[in-house]
């Protein structure tokens, strides 16, 4: 039986929208600011440490300890910046990273209770967005996330801060064409750009996955996903190896720490896409919203993961692995579907 993640979208109201955008800036904020303590104790625990310890039971507060300490630090803008833009360029990074989250299934859909004054009865949707083009759109506004940290290196009096933003573009646009070359072979297969359609089509169970029949577009879209959520060993962009922060270099406090919600919320809006594409989306033997939870953990795990036992790369070799072996396998990829669908 289908599995249909919108089964209510005539009842989808203003009021519906609005409720569910609201949620999911404020769950999706919270689990990106919990993600920062469950990185550090993941890390430590595969480094043999404690990790954070001292602020609330085994460390829980350090969440809370971190957000008063961004909220309250000096908010500096260097004197020969150009201040417009470099306190408009975090607000775009944290913005396109949530506005890509609204054509995503991030949780499950439900009706407020009718004794709930003012709302009640309101039904609120699975996707803010329910867009027939909602895998264009997602990877469209994460794309369209590179003037944050473009504009962000631009603003600054710093040579370092340009020379971050410039490799930040470079990075950003090489990883993008091998994201977008690597889910064009399961939307061929599906014949739509929808979460909704791919996820139906792969109703019916686990033989019926997508990574069965695009195993390779299955690794690239990980691998360029880790690269374009600047994740190790990708992690050029900032990197943390280095004295300089990239095209953070000048920034402190919420300004500072906007750059990296947007990053865990990337984080996660791949993780998403990940389940939905490749591993059968929200229908996985009857256990509905329970199982993309259960990947997206185990996605967001993968990167942590990764984090701790991979080494850097030098941005030559990401360029490298970008240009003469990613996009090559990815075309090819491609160029073998097609045959196999017409034949």
């Amino acid at each position: 039986m289908e599995t249909t993640l919108a089964h209510n979208l005539p009842e989808v109201t203003a009021a519906g929208v609005w409720i569910k955008a609201i949620i999911i800036l404020a769950v999706i904020s919270a689990i990106a600011g919990f993600g920062t303590f469950i990185e550090r104790k993941v890390l430590a625990f595969m480094q043999r440490r404690l990790g954070p310890m001292h602020v609330g039971p085994y460390g829980l507060l350090q969440l809370i300890a971190d957000g008063i300490k961004l909220f309250t630090k000096e908010d500096i803008v260097p004197q020969n910046a150009n201040k417009l833009i470099f306190m408009v360029a975090p607000i775009i990074t944290a913005a396109t990273a949530f506005i890509a989250l609204a054509a995503v299934p991030v949780f499950p859909d439900f009706t407020i209770p009718e004794w709930i004054p003012l709302l009640g009865g309101t039904f609120v949707p699975s996707i803010a967005a329910d867009l027939n083009i909602g895998i264009l759109f997602v990877l469209g506004m994460m794309a369209a996330g590179l003037y944050g940290p473009l504009l962000a290196g631009m603003a600054q009096a710093n040579k370092w801060g340009i020379i971050g933003a410039a490799r930040t573009a470079i990075q950003f646009l090489s990883y993008e064409v091998v994201t977008g070359l690597s889910i064009l072979a399961p939307i061929m297969l599906v014949g739509s750009l929808s979460f909704v359609d791919f996820n139906n089509a792969q109703a019916g169970g686990i033989s019926n996955w997508l990574i069965w029949q695009q195993p390779v577009a299955f690794v690239l879209f990980l691998i360029a996903g880790f690269a374009e959520t600047n994740r190790t060993p990708f992690d050029l962009l900032e990197h943390e190896a280095e004295v300089v922060s990239g095209y953070a270099t000048e920034y402190s406090g919420m300004r500072w720490g906007m750059f990296f919600i947007g990053e865990y919320a990337n984080m996660i809006t791949i993780s998403i896409i990940a389940a939905i594409v490749f591993l059968g989306g929200y229908s996985a033997d009857g256990l509905g919203w329970l199982a993309i939870i259960l990947k997206v953990a185990f996605f967001f795990f993968l990167m942590l993961w990764v984090r701790a036992a991979w080494p850097h790369v030098r941005p030559d070799q990401l360029m490298w692995l970008c240009w003469k072996v990613l996009m090559p396998i990815a075309v090819i990829n491609v160029v073998i579907t097609g045959i196999v669908m017409m034949v």
